[in-house]
């Protein structure tokens, strides 16, 4: 386990980053030109870049970057 001290504003600046690169990921995972392999490494980042948004972002914005399950993604 490893401590980080951040001061509001580096915390705004990683939401901001992690939030972009959440918002690029999120848009080329509807591109379907892009091979299933290839979307299954992205969304596993997304993964990792979203335990790393909880930490940082609040409730709310949270809830505006939550995936559905596969099973409804699929449907709609």
């Amino acid at each position: 386990m490893h401590g980080l001290l951040i001061n509001d504003r580096e915390v705004k600046e990683m939401e901001y980053l992690i939030k972009r690169e959440m918002d690029e990921i999120l848009f080329d995972l509807k591109d379907e030109r892009i091979e299933h392999i290839v979307k299954r490494a992205m969304e596993e980042r997304y993964k990792i870049l979203f335990t790393l948004f909880k930490r940082v972002a609040s409730p709310n914005e949270c809830l505006k970057y939550m995936r559905r399950g596969k099973k409804d993604r699929k449907k709609g």
